[in-house]
């Protein structure tokens, strides 16, 4: 059974339509979220001793430098750890983007909510999900959560080419149930927008009809 908000929770109040019934929100997992983030702050901090090992090995094989050449080569040194200072940085994004973020779904589109300084939402309505899935990685399934992702044809171009976007639904608990869910629902609406079924009323008012779920 599909849970129903009467009240719509407060995190999504901005966007509701006003026949919008809610189904389901939630947070992700506090600790598997923020240790998504883990594996780049690992590879920052090895970034770092190995630069910094580097460049202290340059610095005592060259001796006494001119001081020009010193601050440039220490300005160089700090450049060059760049990836290092992204990594804490993005470890300590993520601590302050989970409080903003929520996930949800409804009888009219799924919902994404997060932000580092502000808010952001994006939402997908069913007709434009062209494909949906489960992805549960070795720390989240050790922790007992999963992600969703969702396609709905975004795709991203760069230099190196183009990519598919897919909206995710990190470190959620019980993700198959919530797939299976939004699956179910995804259907039911799109069926009851092409063809007259058992949820349409007895006089049916065409795409205002509003979809009832169980």
């Amino acid at each position: 059974m599909l849970k129903r908000f009467d009240n719509i929770p407060r995190e999504f109040e901005a966007i509701k339509d006003k026949d919008e019934t809610i189904y389901w929100v939630d947070q992700p997992a506090f600790v598997p979220f923020i240790l998504s983030g883990l594996p780049f702050l690992i590879f920052g901090i090895v970034w770092f001793v190995i630069s910094s090992s580097f460049f202290g090995v340059f610095k005592t094989g060259m001796g006494d430098m001119p001081s020009g050449l010193t601050t440039t080569v220490f300005l160089f040194a700090l450049l060059h750890q760049f990836p290092f200072y992204l990594s804490v940085f993005n470890f300590v994004r993520l601590f302050l983007v989970h409080r903003n973020t929520y996930y949800g779904y409804s009888n009219k589109r799924v919902m994404h909510r997060t932000g580092f300084m502000g808010i952001d939402f994006k939402t997908i309505d069913y007709d434009k999900i062209q494909n949906i899935e489960v992805n549960v990685n070795p720390l989240e399934r050790y922790l007992d959560v999963g992600s969703i992702l969702i396609f709905s044809g975004e795709i991203i171009a760069s230099d190196r080419g183009s990519r598919s976007a897919y909206t995710t639904f990190k470190s959620i608990k019980d993700p198959y149930t919530i797939f299976k869910k939004i699956k179910e629902v995804s259907v039911d609406i799109k069926t009851d927008w092409s063809y007259p079924n058992v949820l349409r009323p007895e006089e049916n008012p065409g795409y205002k009809t509003k979809y009832k779920g169980d």
